[in-house]
């Protein structure tokens, strides 16, 4: 196991040694988020009884803040390797597919946590947040961060340049977060809509998050972990492929 604790410390160190562009940053932003939609929208918007706007806010940002930060590090990471060349260096050792996998995966899952933490620290003093089931809050923050880091790890093995990976996020990773209700709940959409959301696997990781701090939901939450686990399932089944097959990493 030494090659993978050192590849995992390794993967780690490297977005801690920025934790101001990685970790303060996100954080921020979500701040300002909760700021603005919660200044204009707390006395208009109610989505559950008796929990204002502003909590309602917190769990989505953070569960979003969550969600692209692990998939950030993982896709950053390899497309960073990729260009500068230094990937042939990982690539030499004697570590399995297996070992690569969990690495690239954990460190991703430890930032898209981490961030998590920090967002959360600093919104719920905005909020009045309660924990009414604590452990759907901590499974769908792990299965979250484990699936981001995991389509991170494909979209880092699929992309050959920057360009690609922008693509990537901008138009897949962004709207399927915002999408999946943060801001609101799919309830409140029209009926195909609704219909819609429910093929977005983001709106059952944020929903079934949310369900752990307000015991309410949209789906309920054995339905979203089961969706979650399945998605996550396909996209790892995929990652260990791509790695075993060297695909766009051994040429």
């Amino acid at each position: 196991m030494t090659g993978f604790q050192t590849l995992f410390y390794k993967e780690t160190l490297r977005f801690w040694k920025v934790a101001t562009q990685t970790v303060a940053a996100p954080i921020l932003t979500a701040v300002l988020y909760l700021l603005i939609f919660g200044h204009v929208l707390e006395d208009h918007v109610q989505v559950y009884p008796g929990v204002k706007y502003t909590a309602f806010l917190v769990p989505g940002l953070v569960m979003m803040s969550v969600l692209q930060n692990a998939f950030a590090n993982s896709s950053s990471s390899l497309i960073q390797s990729k260009i500068t060349g230094n990937l042939v260096f990982v690539l030499l050792t004697p570590l399995s597919h297996w070992e690569l996998f969990g690495a690239y995966v954990m460190a991703a899952m430890v930032r898209g946590l981490v961030v998590g933490a920090g967002v959360f620290l600093v919104t719920a003093w905005f909020a009045d947040i309660t924990f009414v089931a604590p452990w759907w809050i901590a499974i769908f923050a792990v299965l979250g961060a484990a699936m981001l880091g995991t389509m991170g790890l494909i979209a880092g093995i699929w992309a050959e340049k920057f360009d690609q990976l922008a693509a990537f996020q901008n138009f897949l990773i962004m709207p399927a977060t915002f999408l999946s209700g943060v801001f609101y709940s799919v309830q409140s959409l029209p009926a195909f809509w609704q219909t819609v959301s429910h093929f977005n696997p983001f709106f059952y990781m944020i929903d079934g998050f949310r369900y752990g701090f307000f015991g309410q939901s949209d789906v309920n939450p054995w339905l979203s972990c089961a969706a979650v686990a399945c998605f996550l399932a396909l996209l790892g089944s995929l990652a260990i492929y791509l790695l075993k097959s060297g695909y766009k990493l051994r040429h």
